[in-house]
């Protein structure tokens, strides 16, 4: 469903990504793990066509990015790292705006921004402006925002940063619901190792090279250590 094949991206003389190699398939739940500076928001941004890749292809759904970059970009639903919601406009006019970029009639839009937020929890929130609700009901909104479209790839970048263990763990289930009922394909970068541990499938990111690939455990074997959290510090210090 996403596929990357030798992405490269500098700044000046610094490379963020460094012919980095990696597929996706159809609903997996994918965390890209790496320390602070691995290159995560880089590829993330290129991913979402924020920045144009030095050299490599990134394909979504069979669309290739740099060709058809239209077609490509409506199979992904995106939650930045950085909050990107209107805080003066209402969560529902917030959703709404994001509907109407879609194209999704008014109707339907109006059926997926109700079950959205019933699922998450936030109906009650839906007339509030954004600016009122608390760190982890915005993030919610963010991520009904990222589904409405019923996206085939579902990227997260580090979307629990600065959430409390239950909003955390809210998220993380509601994502996992997701891929279970549409067999949306999730990247989810972190540099958290217990949401890494949760994964389907761990890829570590450091300097922007792949370091390992596989499940948990393999990648534990992989890098050396009694615990993923311990190669991973190993592996990245």
């Amino acid at each position: 469903m996403l596929s990357i094949s030798a992405l490269t991206k500098r700044y000046g003389a610094r490379t963020a990504l460094n012919g980095l190699s990696l597929d996706v398939a159809d609903g997996q739940f994918v965390a890209l793990l790496g320390p602070n500076g691995a290159g995560k928001s880089t590829l993330f941004q290129v991913l979402t066509g924020l920045f144009v890749a030095d050299a490599g292809e990134v394909t979504v759904a069979g669309q290739s990015l740099a060709r058809s970059a239209v077609p490509a970009l409506r199979h992904i639903g995106v939650v930045f790292q950085q909050m990107s919601l209107d805080l003066d406009l209402s969560v529902e006019r917030n959703l709404r705006f994001h509907a109407d970029l879609h194209g999704l009639p008014r109707k339907l839009a109006s059926e997926r921004i109700a079950a959205g937020a019933a699922t998450l929890g936030i109906t009650a929130d839906l007339g509030r402006a954004v600016r009122e609700l608390s760190g982890g009901n915005r993030r919610k909104v963010e991520l009904v925002r990222a589904l409405l479209h019923h996206p085939s790839v579902l990227l997260m970048d580090e979307p629990t940063v600065g959430l409390d263990p239950k909003s955390r763990r809210d998220l993380l289930a509601a994502v996992r619901a997701d891929v279970a009922a549409r067999a949306t394909s999730v990247l989810w970068a972190t540099h958290l190792v217990e949401e890494a541990e949760a994964a389907d499938r761990v890829v570590v990111l450091h300097k922007g090279q792949l370091l390992a690939d596989g499940t948990p455990e393999q990648v534990r074997l992989a890098m050396g250590g009694t615990s993923l959290e311990e190669a991973f510090i190993h592996a990245t210090q």
